[in-house]
């Protein structure tokens, strides 16, 4: 059984089991890469999919990993754009979609894990594009700009 959503998996870089039987892995993207270190990149999904339009039930999941894009100031093209993506213009509206469809589609009282790097756009510029309150949190990485944000969907919706 499914249990949890990972809607924007990428390479699933963090996961500690990347074919974990637990999880759904979507992306809108399918793709491999040769990154300038040589090595590969490999994004490819279960389903292709957009996390601003999930294709699943409300309420399916216990847990959602939502891990969007969060680079705004780099290349297309670029081998960041190609392991993290990228957002353009609108990214205020996309990560807003996000983050309903990904409460939408998560069981009451269900856990998301929300993953930011703030190199970009700050993570209280983030937060207020949801109305919903988040419970603990952790900074990490060198700088300490990736921050580790967990939700409870407090009811159903």
């Amino acid at each position: 059984m499914k249990t949890i959503l990972d809607p924007c998996c990428g390479s699933r870089m963090f996961w500690f089991d990347k074919h974990d039987d637990r999880a759904v892995f979507t992306d809108n993207r399918r793709e491999k890469h040769t990154l300038c270190d040589g090595r590969e990149l490999i994004i490819e999904p279960d389903l292709l999919m957009d996390f601003t339009n999930l294709q699943f039930a409300d309420e399916s999941f216990h847990m959602v990993v939502f891990d969007p894009p969060h680079l705004a100031k780099i290349g297309k093209t670029s081998w960041m754009a190609k392991k993290y993506g990228y957002l353009n213009d609108t990214w205020p509206n996309m990560i807003r979609d996000g983050f309903s469809e990904c409460f939408r589609v998560l069981k009451p009282y269900g856990t998301l894990i929300f993953k930011w790097n703030e190199t970009d756009i700050a993570v209280k510029d983030i937060l207020s594009l949801t109305e919903h309150k988040p419970v603990v949190g952790h900074k990490s990485g060198k700088r300490s700009n990736t921050h580790w944000i967990c939700f409870l969907k407090e009811s159903a919706l």
